[in-house]
């Protein structure tokens, strides 16, 4: 038994470093070991007293105005719950979709991320790719590649998590892998899905889109689980009946139906959240928007840049990558206060 667990290691390590080579726009580093780090002690413990294992599977969730990235795991229920929330030290470009390949926008929907998409070689320490474009985004002429989860702190395009973030986080995917789990899903979302945050960009020109991912992420919410993916009509369809389909995102929706056990706990979230917008309406909430310079960076970060300066700070989360654009993300217009209340942020870093 030891054995096989030996080879299935040594397969997927071996899986990582060939899926390197077919990766291209953030890639190409020194090799090394850095990709077979153990997970920090601290990090095992809590997944422990979750009820979670290292070989778990896990999910991710991407959140860009408020500059979070969360890993979610399955524990001993059988549901995900979450793990830990990352803040992100750089994105790029505004809210709303990538849509071209050097437009600067980092991606919005919903990805699914394979082995071989691992990169333990990224010029930005680690990465893997999110497979943008994914089926529906390429139904619509959607161009791009290599659009990454990576290390350091700069981004064109790319979701920037310092060297230290970004060695959890693929660490974490490298023990889901060799646990079993055969992919992974990435929700890459404008902001939480909240009826607050709806209310406030209600006027975007991306709301009808925007609309169509709050429908994804209020499945995961319901359910705890990764919803099935499916694409017609030009929109993304969310655990559609077994037998339902075919579905293809140019052409229109075939008639379906939600999973039974799923359709009920969608729309009683919805409708508790729906008449959450009407209330937030009605009293006057303001429609407002974030215009960025170029992307974000989380708040923390932002202190961070603030006190010591791109050069001090630097070393610290990039090693020798330059932080992309200080002056754009210290003028990050998201300053958290209007945050639902949620889960703390861990995985801070400060000065050292």
């Amino acid at each position: 038994m030891l054995s096989q667990i030996r080879f299935s290691t040594l397969r997927l390590a071996l899986g990582l470093m060939l899926g390197a080579f077919a990766l291209s726009g953030c890639v190409t580093g020194d090799g090394d070991t850095r990709h077979l780090q153990p997970l920090p002690a601290r990090l095992v413990s809590d997944m422990s007293a979750k009820g979670m294992s290292q070989s778990d599977p896990i999910l991710v969730r991407i959140f860009k105005k408020e500059s979070e990235l969360e890993v979610w795991k399955r524990d001993r229920s059988g549901q995900y719950a979450l793990l830990k929330t990352y803040p992100m030290c750089r994105w790029s470009g505004q809210l709303g979709p990538k849509k071209r390949e050097g437009d600067r926008q980092a991606p919005e929907g919903f990805y699914t991320v394979t082995a071989d998409l691992m990169n333990p070689r990224s010029q930005f320490y680690l990465s893997f790719n999110l497979g943008y474009p994914n089926p529906l985004e390429k139904s619509q002429g959607a161009t791009g590649s290599a659009l990454m989860v990576h290390g350091a702190c700069t981004s064109a395009g790319c979701f920037a998590m310092t060297d230290e973030g970004v060695t959890e986080i693929y660490g974490l995917a490298r023990e889901a892998f060799a646990g079993g789990q055969r992919s992974f899903q990435v929700q890459a979302l404008p902001f939480r899905m909240t009826p607050e945050n709806m209310a406030r960009h209600r006027n975007s020109s991306h709301i009808a889109f925007w609309r169509n991912l709050k429908e994804g992420s209020d499945h995961f919410e319901a359910t705890k689980q990764p919803p099935k993916l499916a694409a017609c009509g030009r929109r993304y369809v969310f655990n559609a009946r077994e037998g339902s389909g075919p579905f293809a995102p140019a052409e229109a929706c075939p008639p379906y139906e939600i999973e039974a056990d799923v359709q009920p706990l969608v729309s009683q979230r919805q409708a508790r959240d729906e008449a959450r917008f009407a209330e937030l309406i009605g009293s006057g909430t303001p429609a407002m928007s974030y215009a960025h310079l170029d992307g974000g960076m989380h708040q923390s970060f932002r202190t961070m840049l603030k006190s010591l300066g791109p050069e001090r700070m630097q070393p610290m989360v990039a090693g020798k990558v330059e932080i992309s654009r200080p002056d754009a993300a210290l003028a990050d217009p998201f300053g958290g206060d209007d945050a639902p209340g949620r889960t703390d942020t861990t995985g801070s870093l400060a000065p050292r």
